[in-house]
Parts: structure tokens; C-alpha cells; sequence
């Protein structure tokens, strides 16, 4: 019974066309390429070039935001999560949209008002500049990086589902082309251009996925119960052992519910510690701008992640878990495959181009996001001591794009075959103990000091990233990045947030409380009454 359910799902895969797929992926290609460049007449400017000259509305910034946050891995892995894992994998849209929230009431508007380019120019504000925005800037990398994982990830299954690709050297290419064009979007178009692309693409990724979201519970008679148990169904029919499992938890992590519970602390604290979103809140004019645009991003966010669940299962019910797992792009590949269902190749082409800007969108995010801290917090600031030029400024920022550009490709091809929601959850772990204690600790305790933030920082980093190295996320599994092979994994979760985040909040109170020499409290109270009110949010922060 199994064998003649999955066959007629690998015949549909076999009948897309990838010459279509392509025609549609270069469309859209040469129309953000043609948006980028109409957008990179008027990036003369150092905040033009990080913040968009401070331009966009509350809603078109809402909608930026939103494009920023919903990523390959809210799309394509989230929906493959679901249909694999049922319950367990909708977790990981609750996460996200309460990292959401608790980003926006506790730090975006006040690290809006403190700050200028960069999460460094908050961090410094009231401690030493040099060694704060140094360590800043190296967290604010290293999250980038991990981040740029997942999204080079989703882009080699995605074009490997696509094109029928399934040799190493042609998804080698696949993510080689990405990683090209997200260097080229931002050396032409930075904040601003990549901003444009942003809006379009949540439009565009909100859209289609309502719209399937919609034909998906038509065929249900608009009933969640008939889907579920369509799924139900499904599952019993490709022979699974307990079909029923995936309505219940424990189907991925009922084995080890602490790591259930480190993921969840990486997911809901990681947000408000994430560079490349917060970075989105410099491109408004003023703080209740920032607030618009917060409203408008709360109610798409907050949608789409609604839309998933749908998704989900009626991927499971109407392709099946075995299908999708056995496909080119593997997990990945639910929501494409399940276009493919609905609509045929068309839809399936169109979906996946979706899902292609979203991750060419995303990767620009982060990479205008690498070059601002680089060239703003190390290179002027460190380096030439604030007396660089914008034009120097933006130079430097240019040339970390392309040296981000070519990690980004090489360490994209060394996690392909991961779920991107998984190894966004990474990212998440990293900057909920790298960032967000000291963020939190800058804004709210005027008793933290330099001291504490550089232990905070790097303590936060170590932790995360030495638990991530010797876990079975690198080595010791199937799954793992190495293989079953080679085996140094000593950690027994996947995710290390239930460790390295308290880490992080402990080293930062421990660092400020041992005795030392005291900050300047005048500059903590204006730090106060600036993060409060937007005063002098125009102004630079050096002082």
C-alpha cells in the first residue's frame, strides 16, 4: 500500500518542468534586480546605506519587518517540520511568533531611540566604546553566520527540488548562485534596495501562502478536524506505526523533553537579540513610526505563522511524510510539493520563486546587517577612532559583503540536507546568549558595566557555540553535519539554549556586581531618557 501511495507523488515530481521553474525564477530575479538598482540612486549617504536614509513608513517598514523575519526557515521548514512531525513541528511557529512579541515589548523601540546604524551603538552608549562594540560586533557576526546557514540550506533543496538536482556539485552551484546575488543585491542597493525587495516579497510570500492556505481547507470543507484527520489518514495509509502521533507532542522530541524546552528558550529570547531585525527599526523617521510599523508586523507575522498549520498538515494529508522525506531538498520540500498538489507545476514555480526571493531577501538582511557592524563598529569606530568618512565607511561595509558572501557559500554547502527551521533555531540560541542579556541589562540596569557586557558577550558566545560543536548537530548522527562517522559529540542536546542562555544572563550580573570601577551614571540617566522618548535619536552616539 505504501509503495503505490508514494509513487504517484514521485511521478508528479518528475512531471515539473524545470525549464518553467527557471523562466519564472529569473523573472523574478530581474525585477529585484531592477528594484535594487532604481533604489541605489539615492544611497550616497552612510545612512542611506544602513538605513534606507530613514525613509519608510510605519507600514511599509511593518512589512519589511515582516519580510526580514519570515524566512526560508518560517516558510519551508516550518511546513516540512509539520508534515513530518505533526505537532512537535507547529512548535516552532508558536516560538516564533512569541519571540515576536516579547522582542517588540521589550527592546525594539527602545533600542530604536538609543541606537543609530547598529545593536553596538546601544550596547556602547553608557560603556567603553572600543571593547564593547568590538565584542558587539563578533556576536552580531557570528548570529549572522549561523542565520545565513539555514538560508543557503533552504536555497540548494529548493532549487535541487526544483531542477531535479541531486549530485553535491550541482547543489554546490545552486548555493554558489545565491550566495552571487545576495552580494550584488547589497553592493548595489544596500538597506534601501534590500528593503524594496523585503516589501515585495512579504506581499508576495503572505499572499501565496494564504492563498493555499485557503484552497487547502476548501478541499476540507473549511474544517481544521477534517484536515487533521486527512493527515490521519494519510499516515496509516504510507504505513506509519502510530498515525495518529502526529496530533499528539512527543513525535520529535518526546524522547528528550529537555532539549524540547532548550529549543523553546533559544526560539522565544532569540528574536530580541537578533541583529538583523532590530536593525530594521533604524530605517523609520521617528518612534511612533516605529510603532506603526510594529502593529503592521505583528498582524502579518502572526498570520502567516496561522497560514503554517494549515500547510503542514495538509502537506501530510495530501503528500505524505514518506514523499516528502524521500524528495530532492528532503523535509524542505513540503510546501513546493504541496503546491505542486494544488496547482501543478505552475503553482509549484510560482511558490518556490516565493520562497526563493524570501531567501535572497533574507540573506541581503543579514548580510547589510554584517556590513554595518563591521565597517561602522570596528573599522570607524575601533579602528580609525570615528574619523573614517561615510564614503570610507560604506567602502569597508562593500567588502565585507563579498567576504561574507563567500563564507556564506561555503558553509551552506556544508549543511545541506538540515531542516533551516532547525538550524535558524541555532542562530536563535546564539543570539539569545550572546546579545539579548546584555541588550536587556543596557537598557533597564543602570548598574551594568563594561565588565559585565564583555563577559556577557563572549561568555554567551563561547558557551553556545562550543556546546554546538560537540553536540550531534556536528557529528555522531545520521543527521549530523559530519555524519555518523566521525563522532566527537559530548552534549546531549541539540539545541544549547537551556544552558548558554542563563550562562550568558549570569556572567553579565557577575561581571557588574564583583568589585570595579563604576560607569558614568550621567550617561546611563540620558541613555534613559533617550531610549524612553526618542530625544536625540538623530544625533550621533559617539561621545
Amino acid at each position: 500500500m505504501s509503495v503505490q501511495l508514494i509513487a504517484p507523488r514521485a511521478s508528479a515530481v518528475a512531471d515539473n518542468d524545470p525549464v518553467l521553474n527557471i523562466a519564472i525564477f529569473a523573472a523574478f530575479v530581474a525585477v529585484t534586480l531592477f528594484i535594487v538598482i532604481r533604489a541605489s540612486r539615492n544611497s550616497k549617504t552612510a545612512a542611506d546605506y544602513y538605513a534606507g536614509g530613514r525613509s519608510f513608513s510605519g507600514t511599509q517598514n511593518g512589512f519589511a519587518i515582516s519580510g526580514d523575519y519570515l524566512s526560508a526557515a518560517s516558510f519551508l521548514g516550518i511546513v516540512g517540520a509539520i508534515a513530518v512531525n505533526g505537532y512537535d513541528g507547529f512548535l516552532y511557529s508558536i516560538g516564533f511568533l512569541v519571540a515576536w512579541l516579547v522582542a517588540l515589548l521589550l527592546v525594539a523601540e527602545l533600542m530604536r531611540n538609543t541606537g543609530k546604524f547598529t545593536m553596538a551603538d546601544v550596547l556602547s552608549f553608557r560603556l567603553k566604546q572600543r571593547p564593547v562594540r568590538v565584542a558587539a560586533a563578533l556576536t552580531t557576526l557570528a548570529v549572522c553566520f549561523f542565520y545565513l546557514l539555514a538560508q543557503m540550506a533552504g536555497a540548494g533543496g529548493l532549487v535541487a527540488l526544483l531542477l531535479g538536482i541531486t549530485d553535491d556539485i550541482g547543489v554546490a552551484i545552486v548555493v554558489a548562485v545565491v550566495g552571487v546575488l545576495m552580494i550584488i543585491y547589497v553592493l548595489i542597493g544596500g538597506m534601501k534596495g534590500t528593503t524594496w525587495v523585503q516589501i515585495i516579497k512579504a506581499f508576495l510570500l503572505i499572499g501565496g501562502a494564504g492563498a493555499m492556505t485557503i484552497w487547502v481547507l476548501v478541499i476540507n470543507g473549511f474544517d481544521l478536524s477534517a484536515l487533521l484527520q486527512a493527515a490521519v489518514d494519510k499516515a496509516a495509509l504510507d504505513g506509519a506505526e502510530d498515525p495518529a502521533a502526529i496530533l499528539a507532542p512527543g513525535l520529535q522530541y518526546g524522547k528528550n523533553p529537555i532539549d524540547f524546552v532548550s529549543l523553546g528558550l533559544a526560539l522565544v529570547l532569540g528574536t530580541a537579540g537578533l541583529p538583523h531585525v532590530l536593525m530594521r527599526f533604524y530605517t523609520v523617521p521617528t518612534a511612533k513610526e516605529a510603532r506603526k510599523s510594529v502593529v503592521w508586523a505583528i498582524w502579518l507575522i502572526g498570520g502567516f505563522y496561522v497560514f503554517t498549520l494549515v500547510l503542514g498538515y495538509g502537506a501530510a494529508a495530501l503528500v505524505g511524510a514518506p514523499a516528502i522525506q524521500d524528495a530532492p531538498g528532503g523535509v524542505n520540500s513540503a510546501a513546493p510539493l504541496l503546491a505542486l498538489e494544488l496547482g501543478g507545476p505552475i503553482l509549484m514555480g510560482f511558490i518556490s520563486a516565493v520562497a526563493f526571493a524570501t531567501i535572497l531577501a533574507v540573506v541581503a538582511g543579514l548580510a547589510i546587517t554584517a556590513a554595518a557592524s563591521f565597517a561602522h563598529d570596528i573599522y570607524n569606530s575601533v579602528v580609525k577612532r570615528g574619523t573614517a568618512s561615510p564614503e570610507q565607511e560604506v567602502k569597508v561595509g562593500k567588502y565585507t559583503v563579498v567576504v561574507l558572501g563567500v563564507v556564506a557559500i561555503v558553509g551552506g554547502i556544508g549543511v545541506q540536507g538540515q531542516n533551516i527551521a532547525f538550524l535558524v533555531a541555532l542562530a536563535f540560541a546564539v543570539a539569545a546568549s550572546a546579545n539579548l542579556p546584555t541588550i536587556l541589562y543596557s537598557l533597564y540596569w543602570r548598574k551594568f558595566t563594561t565588565r559585565g557586557a564583555l563577559w556577557s558577550m563572549y561568555g554567551g558566545l563561547a558557551t553556545a557555540i562550543v556546546l554546538i560543536l560537540f553536540s550531534k548537530v556536528v557529528s555522531g548522527a545520521e543527521t549530523a553535519m559530519l555524519g555518523a562517522e566521525i563522532d566527537f559529540a559530548w552534549f546531549p542536546l541539540n539545541n544549547p539554549g537551556i544552558v548558554s542562555i542563563p550562562v550568558g544572563f549570569l556572567l553579565g550580573w557577575l561581571g557588574s556586581v564583583l568589585p570595579q570601577k563604576k560607569e558614568d551614571p550621567r550617561v546611563a540617566a540620558e541613555m534613559d531618557v533617550r531610549s524612553l522618548t526618542g530625544y536625540g535619536a538623530e544625533e550621533a552616539v559617539e561621545h
